[in-house]
């Protein structure tokens, strides 16, 4: 049997002067051509890298040939961080696309986005025609509310005031990190368009959304809102699984965000779900949830509108009516469906 293979990449930007984007490739079959092949690209979040979280551990795991690369500024990658650069983002996606196709004919099948990553692998979804072929996206921590960027920024007034930036200090990939955010950074970053979603996402594509019920830095609501967007299309094509005490990094579930991405690739190989998430009716509480369950999938039917917490659950559903109650397996809303 043919073992995996890793090989780093260095991709001059064709876009960008000076800059290179670095990424790793891993391959199941490095033996075998590519070309046709179907890839996973893997996008991390603002101020991190691609071996970080739980990117590394997914890629190794992928039962496909996966990419995972730095956007540019970050860690190993060429050219200037920008808090509100996702324009720029975008491109350095559109450019490792390009470069996966016309050197290996890779054929892009899953994108998989933590925070930042999941808002810009949205918009590339949404805006290119290869974006349209996707099967499948995970949609992890992902941020809908742009503006909630200025929630605790109240702080940095005074150096904004006296310096003109904010001095932004880290640690990334065990290395200091320090990058300079500007006013007109975070106004960039509120105005860009994530309700693209409601219009443009393509219908064909299974989505996934991840988010932990401890989120700090983008409220799990966000993920709420995602899920409504995404459960409009088509039903069978979005399920929302939220990890009670995981934070914006899942930090200490890691290895747990990676299985749940498998099993639910896993799931998919047998058709999709009979019982989808309907975004359009998420009253029921958190705190409900929490004294149920720590790790939480919730999904619900079509036809009769309920919420199951286990997909393992064997109960029958509850009737269709307008009841809101609480049991070991189902969360009933007591809202009518959204038209």
């Amino acid at each position: 049997m043919t073992s995996k293979k890793s090989t780093k990449i260095d991709i001059s930007h064709p876009d960008e002067a000076n800059c290179t984007i670095v990424g790793v490739l891993e391959q199941v079959e490095p033996d075998q051509p590519s070309h046709g092949r179907k890839i996973a690209l893997i996008l991390h979040g603002t101020m991190g890298h691609k071996d970080y979280l739980f990117q590394k551990r997914l890629a190794l795991r992928l039962p496909i040939d996966s990419f995972r690369f730095d956007f540019r500024g970050n860690h190993e990658s060429g050219g200037k961080w920008k808090q509100g650069g996702f324009a720029e983002d975008v491109q350095d996606l559109v450019a490792v696309v390009a470069y996966l196709r016309n050197e290996y004919g890779y054929e892009v099948d899953m994108v998989v986005g933590h925070s930042r990553g999941s808002v810009v692998g949205m918009h590339w979804l949404c805006t290119s025609e290869e974006g349209k072929r996707v099967s499948t996206f995970v949609n992890a921590s992902g941020r809908y509310r742009m503006h909630r960027i200025y929630d605790g920024t109240e702080k940095w007034k005074d150096e904004f005031d006296s310096k003109g930036y904010h001095e932004w200090k880290v640690t990334v990939a065990r290395k200091p990190v320090i990058q300079r955010i500007y006013p007109e950074d975070l106004e960039e970053f509120s105005r860009w368009d994530s309700s693209i979603v409601w219009d443009w996402f393509p219908s064909s594509i299974d989505v996934l959304t991840i988010h932990g019920l401890a989120d700090k830095t983008v409220p799990p609501f966000d993920a709420i809102i995602y899920a409504r967007a995404f459960g409009q299309r088509n039903p069978g094509t979005h399920n929302l699984h939220l990890i009670e005490e995981a934070d914006h990094n899942f930090t200490g579930c890691q290895d747990e965000v990676a299985s749940c991405i498998l099993e639910w690739l896993e799931t998919r190989k047998h058709g999709r779900p009979r019982r989808v998430m309907y975004a359009g009716l998420l009253a029921v509480g958190f705190d409900n949830l929490r004294r149920s369950h720590r790790v939480v999938s919730l999904l619900s039917c079509g036809s009769c509108y309920f919420f199951k917490l286990s997909m393992t659950c064997n109960c029958p559903p509850p009737p269709r009516t307008r009841i809101f109650r609480k049991c070991s397996s189902w969360v009933v809303d007591a809202l009518p469906p959204t038209s």
